[in-house]
């Protein structure tokens, strides 16, 4: 209605959805989590400083604590914005780069899917996740980090037998639990830095072998 007077809330939340205000701070969250990614893996977690993060990112020391809190929750979220390939709120099984799995329809398939997908998450975080894992002994937020990246880890690799015993193609006599420890096993990033990394395998080669690992060790003899 004309001549109405909008009140100091109404108006603080119209500020506040600003896009414009929202674009700049999606800009300076990435510029902070990239900086950070950069300084952990080149000088280390515990000799990186949130000053030394700031200063990278081109911002206040008091934005980046705003932004994330402490240097290990920037931790964790370098982690997931690696793992996922980006920085929105969507689970890793749900993302659309994991969705060949869930559609395939033969254990084979799946497990052949499942093996890309670990090839993408390798290139993009075994690193930090092996960060997290070095800086497992700094404080017990980062070595809870590492146990609940091994949880959800084991939690994929038992959704994966789970998708693979409905396919009908899970070995003779294997639970579903069982096969999920083998998956859990073959899935462990550290098999990329040491194949891809170290002895220099294409990602092709890596991604043939551990497909043929889990189908070794998952399916009926018949599916392998």
């Amino acid at each position: 209605m004309a001549g109405v007077k909008k009140s100091g809330s109404e108006v603080a939340q119209r500020r506040y959805h600003s896009p414009l205000r929202d674009e700049n701070a999606r800009e300076t969250r990435a510029r902070i989590l990239s900086a950070a990614r950069g300084l952990f893996l080149g000088d280390g977690y515990a000799t990186t400083s949130i000053n030394d993060i700031a200063t990278a990112a081109g911002v206040a020391r008091p934005t980046v604590l705003t932004v994330f809190g402490t240097k290990a929750q920037l931790l964790r979220a370098v982690v997931d914005v690696a793992m996922a390939g980006n920085d929105r709120p969507v689970p890793v099984p749900q993302q659309p780069w994991f969705q060949p799995v869930w559609k395939a329809t033969s254990g084979r398939e799946c497990l052949e899917a499942y093996a890309h997908v670990c090839v993408l998450i390798g290139r993009r975080s075994a690193a930090v996740i092996e960060l997290v894992r070095r800086a497992s002994d700094e404080g017990d937020e980062i070595r809870e980090q590492w146990d609940e990246l091994q949880a959800n880890r084991l939690t994929g690799a038992r959704s994966i037998a789970a998708r693979v015993h409905e396919l009908g193609d899970l070995a003779p006599g294997l639970t579903v639990s069982r096969a999920g420890d083998r998956i859990w096993m073959a899935n462990d990033s550290a098999h990329y830095l040491a194949l891809v990394g170290d002895r220099s395998w294409s990602e092709r080669a890596f991604e043939t072998w551990l497909a043929e690992q889990m189908r070794a060790t998952a399916l009926g003899t018949s599916s392998a």
